[in-house]
């Protein structure tokens, strides 16, 4: 598999090993699966996320290692017994991490895939299928301490250098964000604050000059203290605000 360019070539190889469970035949046509692209989490049936296993269904969005500080800044902003909704959740992991965090919380999860509703519910997420907030309880409003979400935000000329990969296996639903790529974002900005109470954060994934772009429609949306988070290599990599104080 090291020869196939995999970064992770060893660990990939023990998580097929676990996987065929003595079965050389079996072996053999994983590792094919996987020498032709197929993502790991999709062959195995799992990925790991903040040190939690989620359940990855054939099909559905395999939760991504660059998403994890997101998780992790979502979990600390919510409180002991508060309320939080993860948009987009494909397989629930950031959900399932938050519930993890804090166990006596409320946390909510939608997305318009099918399927992904139905793996992040074997993941024991209580999730509605419907488009961002629209499927959620009403009674929700005005209590949310966190909205997170890992939505489509890939600029519509910039989806021509994502991977060929990955949509040969993935959805361009998961990554199409629009022209400038923020067209859902924008979405989500302008609809959160119906949900969140005061003091509470909003935390979006995006990337490049997204956060700038947005400024001035988080702020005409009541949201203050943005941080722009970034990654080791100092690029971009999300947004955190509050709303309404």
């Amino acid at each position: 598999m090291r020869q196939g360019g995999f970064v992770a070539a060893d660990d990939e190889a023990r998580e097929l090993v676990e996987c065929s469970n003595g079965d050389a035949v079996l072996l053999a046509a994983l590792v094919d699966r996987r020498m032709n692209g197929e993502p790991l989490a999709w062959i195995t049936g799992f990925s790991m996320f903040c040190g939690t296993r989620v359940k990855v269904s054939r099909g559905v969005y395999v939760p991504r290692w660059q998403s994890e500080p997101l998780a992790r800044s979502a979990a600390s902003r919510l409180t002991v017994q508060g309320v939080a909704i993860d948009l987009c959740t494909g397989s629930g992991a950031i959900a399932k991490v938050l519930t993890a965090t804090r166990p006596q919380s409320r946390v909510v999860a939608t997305d318009i895939d099918e399927h992904a509703v139905a793996c992040a519910a074997a993941n024991g997420v209580e999730v509605y299928l419907g488009d961002l907030f629209s499927p959620l309880p009403q009674e929700l409003k005005g209590r949310v301490d966190v909205v997170v979400g890992v939505v489509p935000y890939v600029p519509t000329r910039s989806m021509a250098l994502l991977p060929h990969d990955t949509f040969v296996f993935e959805t361009v639903l998961s990554y199409d964000g629009g022209d400038d790529g923020t067209d859902v974002l924008r979405r989500v900005i302008g609809e959160s604050p119906r949900y969140l109470r005061s003091g509470g954060a909003l935390l979006l994934e995006l990337g490049g000059d997204e956060a700038e772009i947005l400024q001035d429609e988080l702020q005409r949306n009541g949201f203050n203290d943005v941080t722009v988070v970034f990654d080791e290599e100092d690029d971009v990599r999300g947004i955190e605000a509050t709303y309404g104080r």
